[in-house]
């Protein structure tokens, strides 16, 4: 870009411009040719020619390219399948048609007997990115790059070629380590993700639709980008398409701050909006991948919803913050600490707790066994709690229990859509629950609050329940309440819904 005019050197031309600027934005305002913006609004501030410049040309990437191209890998994947048995005679264009579309073969198709039995081949399932993590063959990349995979084929940008062996895959953060038996390689420089600015430029390099060492570029959109993952991403406008997941996301320092993992859109390929997990959590989750071939997370055994502006009103919160506990697990590290639903989690081990993912991130972090404090708001004021971390586990189906059915008849609670009756003392020992009413039926309001026939009815409006007129009188006292909050039982769970009038 040139500057026409110097700092401090104002030409006889130029203040004859000035002159003819100024006299076409006043005609302009007169005319009102600015489309009804007020005439205040439409006088620019003066340009102050002393000013630094912000952005100083586009940068040059090709000194990335040969730092960090190296290190960056393809990854093929294949799976063993069986070859379909194909009568003789039979057109396979014919077959395929029959195949894709579910219909058997018409007998007398095929004029012969069968060919031989289907044999097991590999074929091709998959292709992906990659980037080398240490010298001696561990590679990083994303879990769903080698999910169901059979093998994997590693290609260096030398074009050497090695099999690859999963050491261990995360699919919770999309994160997996593959080893291969390769030794003085190129690994990456780490870099930072949390000092990453909105606006910086950044770089990808891959393999999309199997085009090996593709390089694109772009900005860093948006960071702390929630997705509904386990992980906050850092959103790009890089150009981002199946192939190059797994592939390294690198800052104009040569240093990789995430890897490449999903794209926002609506026609299957690149449409402005990518997402990379970002470097130190996959950093954090390969070592223990290295270490144990899985990842250990805490667990405390609460389910949570978010506090929205209603809620923060409701329990005299300043502004909607923190994680609303919904439901405790009984025998839980949570139910042992002590918290109930209703509470807002503030802050887990000193770490602040502003939104609802915040929590799950915070303590799938902390090791289990860890001796922590937990901050809550209950009954208008915060209150400290320790806690021991569980460890967390894939939760296993339980079995269903039913009780039988009580004599007692049920009754429905007009207005509510709850169809409740009384609980034999069998019942209640057998769901573990001191107290309660069975909902056997919902709909309306209280469907629309998430309760569900064979849960528990606690309490109401802040009352216990344990027969159905105790419910009954508690409706009576708030049924001009705009919400009604409701403490029930789901299996092994104590939960806290609103029912909103």
């Amino acid at each position: 870009m040139r500057h026409i005019q110097q700092a401090g050197v104002v030409t006889a031309r130029a203040r004859a411009r000035e002159k003819l600027s100024a006299a076409v934005l006043s005609t302009a305002v007169v005319l009102g040719c600015l489309q009804g913006v007020p005439a205040h609004a439409q006088v620019a501030t003066k340009v102050d020619s002393n000013a630094p410049l912000l952005v100083q040309g586009l940068p040059d990437f090709t000194a990335l390219v040969d730092a960090v191209g190296p290190s960056v890998v393809n990854i093929r994947t294949t799976e063993k399948v069986k070859t379909q048995v194909v009568p003789r005679g039979i057109d396979p264009n014919m077959l395929e048609f029959f195949r894709r579309f579910g219909l058997p073969v018409p007998p007398g198709l095929g004029n012969g007997q069968p060919s031989d039995e289907g044999k097991e081949e590999s074929r091709p399932s998959g292709i992906g990115s990659g980037f080398v993590l240490s010298s001696d063959g561990y590679i990083l990349t994303n879990a769903h790059v080698v999910d169901g995979a059979d093998e994997l084929i590693v290609t260096l940008v030398d074009k050497r070629e090695f099999k690859g062996k999963v050491v261990g895959e995360d699919r919770r953060t999309d994160v997996a380590l593959i080893k291969i038996d390769a030794n003085n390689l190129a690994p990456v420089k780490i870099g930072d993700a949390q000092s990453l600015k909105v606006g910086e430029w950044v770089m990808a390099i891959g393999s999309p639709y199997g085009l090996d060492n593709t390089v694109t570029a772009g900005i860093v959109s948006a960071k702390q980008r929630e997705t509904g993952d386990y992980l906050p991403f850092i959103q790009t406008d890089v150009a981002i398409n199946p192939g190059n997941s797994g592939g390294p996301l690198i800052n104009m320092r040569g240093q990789v701050v995430g890897i490449n993992s999903q794209i926002y859109s609506r026609s299957g390929g690149f449409q402005g909006i990518s997402f990379a997990i970002p470097i130190d959590e996959a950093v954090r989750v390969s070592k223990q991948l290295q270490a144990q071939g899985f990842v250990t997370r805490g667990r405390i055994g609460v389910a949570i919803d978010d506090v929205t502006k209603e809620v923060a009103d409701g329990v005299g919160l300043e502004k909607p913050r923190g994680a609303l506990v919904r439901g405790v697990e009984n025998n839980s590290p949570a139910s042992k600490a002590g918290l109930v639903p209703g509470d807002v989690i503030l802050s887990f081990d000193g770490k602040a707790i502003e939104q609802t993912p915040d929590l799950p991130r915070v303590v799938g972090n902390t090791k289990p066994g860890t001796r922590a404090t937990i901050v809550v708001w209950r009954d208008k004021k915060e209150l400290s709690l320790k806690i021991t971390v569980g460890e967390f586990k894939r939760p296993e189906k339980q079995a269903s229990n039913d009780a039988q059915a009580a004599p007692d008849q049920s009754k429905v609670i007009e207005g509510f859509g709850l169809k409740v009756r009384d609980m034999t003392r069998n019942e209640l020992k057998e769901k573990n629950v001191p107290h309660g009413v069975l909902i056997e039926g919902v709909s309306g309001l209280a469907a629309k609050a998430g309760l569900e026939a064979g849960d528990v009815l606690l309490g109401i409006a802040n009352r216990k329940i344990q027969k159905v007129e105790d419910l009954s009188a508690a409706l009576s006292q708030v049924k001009k309440a705009k919400t009604i909050s409701v403490l029930y039982q789901r299996g092994e769970w104590v939960q806290y819904g609103m029912i909103r009038q």
